[in-house]
Order: C-alpha cells, then sequence, then structure tokens
C-alpha cells in the first residue's frame, strides 16, 4: 500500500477526478490549497502585489497500490502533454510503513 498526492490548479479538479475514475482509484480525498511560485525580486518588491501570487488549487489523496498509481501515473502525463497552460498536474508516492 502506498500514499499518491496529485495536485492541480482547481480549474483541473473535474478532470483529474475523472482521471482517478479511469484508473480505477476510487476512494479518495481532495482538499482546496493555494499553491505558490517563487517570483523574482523585483516584483516582490512591490509589497502591492504580495500574497496575490497564489494560485487556487486542489490537493487530491489516496492510499492505493502501484498497479493503479501507474495508470494513474500515466493518464496524468497524458494530460499533462495536451494540455495549453503552463500548469501541469504533479503527482508524488509516499510508501506506508504502517496502517491499522
Amino acid at each position: 500500500m502506498k500514499l499518491v498526492f496529485v495536485t492541480a490548479v482547481e480549474e483541473f479538479q473535474a478532470a483529474i477526478l475523472k482521471i482517478f475514475k479511469k484508473a480505477a482509484i476510487e476512494n479518495l480525498s481532495i482538499t482546496e490549497i493555494n499553491g505558490f511560485k517563487n517570483i523574482p525580486s523585483e516584483i516582490s518588491s512591490n509589497w502591492f502585489s504580495a500574497g496575490k501570487n497564489g494560485n487556487d488549487s486542489t490537493l487530491f489523496f489516496s492510499f492505493t497500490d502501484d498497479e493503479h498509481i501507474d495508470v494513474l501515473f500515466n493518464l496524468i502525463e497524458d494530460f499533462n502533454k495536451n494540455m495549453e497552460t503552463n500548469n501541469p498536474v504533479k503527482g508524488v508516492v509516499l510508501p506506508i510503513e504502517r496502517f491499522i
């Protein structure tokens, strides 16, 4: 068993839910998050723009096995290849040592 995390901008939430379904990962959780990127110093020196560089994003997570994660990551790679924005969907997998 592993824990998979996927992050995406809020606009992709419905598409990512479909990807999880295609990967046969039926049990998952989602939460709203704010994503930030480091910005060049000349922009950050303008205190009026401070705090407006975040993106409304969604964090998806699920406990699942390698087989489902492989399908999920292949679908995410395909999604990212066909996207028209510079906001790729990201994923990470963590091993689970113990669980109840």
